[in-house]
């Protein structure tokens, strides 16, 4: 059937007789990206040519994060475990004990350190759930892959660390 119009009158639409309604578009809701698990090669390492702290960055970094939390952990275990061992053993002599006071310091520092480690490692982990991984937490510049493989739970772009051990030091001496 042949389309007719009217005569268009002063401020009036032509409209057809078989014109068609129009159609109606509906918004589309964005399809849910279903992701799986990223994985990754044991042998990958972040590149600099990748989108910086993209996913597979974050899974690199959050196992790494875990296998050392894991070593630490174990390392710890074993100190205690064979630092209790040695308590039966007192000696008569006061230079022994006086040695075996000071071993037992020094290793109860260095797991004091590993604790406070493990602390940092935990920390690490959760600004990878929340997306703030990689990132200076004073000026939210991107830390940086090769600061981040040399040190994982770094929090501060090289120049904010100094900035904060510059001032760590400035109140020590008050």
């Amino acid at each position: 059937m042949p389309k007719t119009s009217k005569v268009k009158k002063k401020g009036t639409k032509v409209k057809s007789k078989t014109a068609k309604k129009p159609k109606i578009k509906s918004v589309a809701k964005p399809k849910e990206v279903l992701k799986g698990p990223i994985k990754i090669s044991k042998t990958y390492i972040p590149k600099d040519t990748e989108k910086y702290m993209c996913e597979k960055h974050k899974v690199f970094f959050r196992i790494k994060l875990q296998e050392w939390k894991k070593e630490l952990v174990k390392a710890n275990n074993e100190a205690l475990y064979n630092g209790s061992m040695d308590d039966n053993s007192i000696s008569a002599d006061i230079v022994d004990q006086a040695s075996s006071y000071t071993d037992k310091n020094v290793e109860m520092k260095a797991i004091n350190r590993q604790i406070k480690l493990i602390s940092e490692i935990d920390k690490a982990l959760m600004r990878i759930k929340d997306d703030t991984y990689g990132y200076c937490l004073d000026t939210a510049e991107p830390i940086g892959l090769k600061r981040l493989m040399a040190r994982p739970v770094a929090k501060y772009t090289i120049a904010a660390q100094e900035k904060h051990e510059k001032d760590e030091k400035v109140h020590a001496d008050d």
